[in-house]
């Protein structure tokens, strides 16, 4: 039985991200982080309790990104899903959890950082418009749509020529 519960964590890399591609051609990065809870003491001292591990995965871009930004000892905040599974080792039944990562960052309370959009990997072909209106395709077969809003392209019959829309 597979469990999801949303979950968000601070901490800091434990090693390097590993990236791997699957045999699917998915990229896969496994990433270790250390959560440490912060106790204060009687006379008002802080000191750090017992650091949590927790195994993260990152799928696709996420994961190729993450692979070639994060290093060890990184401060980073993860955001994703912590799953629960159970399989059999050796005859024997055993559990494990890992945070399905929707997003990682660094964690800002520790420095700055620099963003840069990473380029598209797999280049679209030039493609011509076929139809207007929700059904929109291109020669490609793959919809056509607004780059801003990531919605698809809804042009009205009273339109201009394509490309002469105008966006408000």
């Amino acid at each position: 039985m597979n469990t999801r519960i949303p979950i968000t964590i601070a901490g800091n890399l434990v090693a390097d991200p590993e990236l791997t591609i699957g045999d699917s051609g998915t990229p896969h990065a496994k990433i270790r982080v250390a959560v440490n809870q912060r106790i204060q003491n009687p006379d008002g001292t802080w000191r750090d309790g017992e650091p949590v591990f927790h195994n993260v995965s990152a799928f696709r871009m996420l994961a190729e990104n993450a692979t070639n930004s994060l290093k060890k000892g990184d401060p980073v905040t993860v955001s994703g899903e912590l799953e629960f599974r159970s399989y059999d080792k050796d005859g024997e039944r055993r559990e494990a959890r890992r945070i399905i990562a929707d997003t990682i960052g660094p964690d800002l309370r520790f420095g700055t950082a620099t963003y840069q959009r990473a380029a598209r990997a797999v280049a679209e072909p030039e493609a011509q418009v076929e139809a207007t209106g929700p059904e929109a395709t291109t020669t490609t077969g793959w919809p056509v749509f607004n780059v801003t809003t990531k919605s698809p392209v809804v042009t009205p019959p009273f339109a201009g020529a394509p490309g002469t829309e105008m966006t408000l």
